[in-house]
């Protein structure tokens, strides 16, 4: 990272490189809350469906929308006004497609949510929720596709972090 203010001032770090070492903190944060909630789903998701996982499930799917929100606006704050311009982001091929990554993550995300937000009902009632075999296998596709689309996001934020791919 390169910055062009005074980053200690004394013994202190300054209030700007505060406030980036803050959001670069709270973006990291909201990136591994997300990454473990989709790993929880790919794990609870494996096994024969019961009350257990169902529950879990949707607890790992709101921490994993609660999440991806946050990583949202503190990424896009971070681009905007904490660290390089935002015209150095938007003429980077590696942040576009990271981006393009993430935004096609959250709208396929949209289908396992519906689904588990469709159980609610049944798992008050303390049953298993009734889900028919192929909407299973799509949820399990998608949440395969989201751990491989973090994967790619992983290394375009490498290969971005490194000036790479311009």
């Amino acid at each position: 990272m390169q910055c062009n203010m005074e980053i200690v001032v004394g013994d202190r770090m300054a209030p700007e490189a505060q406030m980036i070492v803050l959001f670069a903190f709270l973006h990291h944060l909201a990136a591994f809350t997300l990454v473990a909630a989709i790993a929880l789903e790919f794990v609870l998701l494996r096994g024969e469906l019961t009350i257990w996982n169902a529950r879990r499930l949707q607890v790992a799917d709101m921490v994993l929308g609660t999440a991806a929100t946050i990583l949202l606006l503190v990424g896009l704050a971070r681009v905007f006004w904490f660290e390089k311009d935002a015209t150095y982001y938007f003429h980077n091929h590696a942040f576009l497609t990271k981006f393009a990554l993430f935004i096609l993550m959250a709208l396929l995300s949209i289908v396992p949510t519906i689904e588990f937000l469709s159980w609610r009902k049944a798992v008050e009632a303390g049953q298993v929720p009734v889900v028919a075999a192929a909407k299973l296998k799509r949820v399990r596709m998608i949440v395969h596709i989201e751990l491989a689309a973090i994967v790619l996001i992983l290394l375009f934020a490498a290969m971005m972090a490194k000036g790479g791919w311009v």
